[in-house]
């Protein structure tokens, strides 16, 4: 059979697809099949075996018209790879269409009829619907009057209802519908329906003080609908920490402002109540400014006080940074190689020179006042020694690797 390898290749995709995707009325599937097939018959009706114009190809020609090779063809486009419905459908009803194909064309010309109305029984003839393809209601015009549709027309689906056109109402949709007016016909004809002012629900005409009733939220006044102010009566119902705002033919609820705690309005002046973080101050709820305020706001050592919109928070000063919730100095790691005094300036270096210069013969002057004369000696020579040595370059250059750490 012409299907079994035809399918193989749809039945693979249509396994691996996981998409989920609308479920297509069964009628449209197949009438989107239908046409589809009679395209592909459009398509190969000049196609042939092979090539030429011989008497040859002639008579191979009308064999290809009714030839299962031209058949495959039509049936391999007649989906697209990724249509679910229309491939299910045409799995399922291979045996129809060959039996249409072989048997059926010259007295069923019309696929759509023959294969979707009479032998699936999936779609009804125009003007019909449900399983029984009952007729439509039908009134002056057609169809629903010509002014709306039949619910499941052309289906074996829908109750048959009329959904009439925007305007119309009634069984037939001969009416005209809330906020419509039947204009006047010059001629004996039924004049169309067409749109009151915007505020009425019923009208002689389209100006504003023609107004015979009025929609929900207006009010009729000297043949006019005024907008009623919801948000001055008992008709507003808004939750907490919101107000009502008036719109036309309604009202909205409209959050406060960030510093009230209930209100009567937009703004921090029309509050109820200040929210926490916030005080009145003349006739509005302004920020508190806990940071100035407060004696200690931050109690963490090296902790700077930032202040914000109805609150405040800690972070670390200027030059700190948070380790395990406390703020120490933002230095990188010491470096190991690193001398004690490599960081001073040559200025501090001969200051510290001087001093421990000092400071050397200080004690060696203490040892000599006691009136020890190999003390007094010792400092006399200690004192040259050092002067000395101190004169030289390798005397500078020991006092500073010592005071460098080198």
């Amino acid at each position: 059979m012409w299907c079994t390898w035809l399918f193989l290749p749809a039945l693979i995709l249509l396994s691996e697809l996981s998409v989920v995707r609308v479920q297509t009325a069964p009628c449209q599937t197949c009438r989107k099949l239908t046409e589809s097939f009679i395209k592909g018959l459009e398509r190969t009706a000049n196609k042939n075996f092979g090539g030429g114009n011989t008497a040859w190809e002639e008579e191979k020609l009308a064999k290809y018209a009714r030839s299962e090779t031209r058949l495959l063809e039509i049936v391999e486009a007649a989906c697209e790879k990724t249509d679910f419905e229309c491939n299910q459908l045409l799995e399922q009803i291979e045996d129809q269409v060959e039996t249409w194909w072989f048997h059926r064309q010259q007295e069923a010309p019309d696929l759509f009829e023959w294969l979707c109305i009479e032998e699936l029984r999936l779609c009804c003839p125009p003007g019909r619907f449900g399983p029984d393809c009952k007729e439509c209601p039908s009134g002056p015009g057609g169809v629903c009057g010509g002014l709306g549709r039949c619910e499941g027309e052309g289906t074996r689906l829908g109750d048959g209802e009329c959904v009439c056109d925007p305007g119309y109402s009634g069984n037939l949709c001969q009416s005209c519908a809330d906020g419509y007016y039947r204009e006047k016909s010059s001629n004996d004809s039924v004049g169309a329906c067409t749109a009151c002012y915007h505020s009425c629900k019923k009208c002689l005409g389209p100006q504003d003080y023609k107004c015979l009733d009025c929609k929900p939220g207006w009010i009729l006044h000297d043949n006019k609908c005024v907008d009623i102010d919801e948000c001055g009566t008992e008709l507003a119902r808004c939750p907490s920490n919101t107000y009502c705002h008036n719109t036309e033919g309604s009202y909205e609820c409209r959050g406060c402002d960030q510093a009230c705690m209930g209100c009567m309005g937009s703004g921090p002046a029309r509050c109820k109540k200040c929210a926490r973080g916030y005080r009145l101050k003349g006739a509005k709820c302004l920020d508190i400014d806990e940071c100035s305020e407060r004696a200690i706001a931050c109690p963490g050592l090296n902790e700077a006080c930032i202040n914000e919109e109805g609150s405040f928070h800690c972070d670390c000063a200027e030059g700190f940074i948070r380790r395990d919730s406390i703020c120490v100095e933002n230095k990188p790691p010491a470096d190991p190689d690193k001398g004690l005094f490599d960081d001073m300036t040559d200025d501090e270096v001969l200051v510290l020179q001087q001093m421990f210069f000092g400071v050397v013969i200080c004690a060696l002057a203490t040892l000599a006042a006691k009136g020890d004369m190999v003390f007094t000696a010792i400092f006399i020579g200690g004192v040259a020694a050092m002067a000395g040595y101190w004169l030289t370059e390798k005397g500078d250059y020991m006092l500073d690797g010592f005071l460098k750490g080198r």
